[in-house]
């Protein structure tokens, strides 16, 4: 099985709270083994995981992908 990675640009990340806020959500999708929320690119890169579930837990977060 072939373990997928995917970036994802989140304009909204602005401050560290933001960072937090999506790895609380997104860390816990069953399937995500790797998680990078960089606040300088604003972007999550996620390995792993459902793209449905991941685009659901950051728009939980209260984040809106680009």
């Amino acid at each position: 099985m072939t373990t997928t990675t995917r970036t994802y640009a989140v304009p909204g990340i602005s401050c560290a709270h933001c960072v937090e806020a999506i790895t609380e959500h997104v860390a816990p999708v069953p399937g995500v083994t790797a998680l990078d929320v960089d606040l300088d690119a604003k972007t999550v890169t996620v390995t792993g995981g459902d793209n449905d579930a991941i685009v659901a837990a950051i728009d939980e977060a209260g984040y809106d992908i680009a």
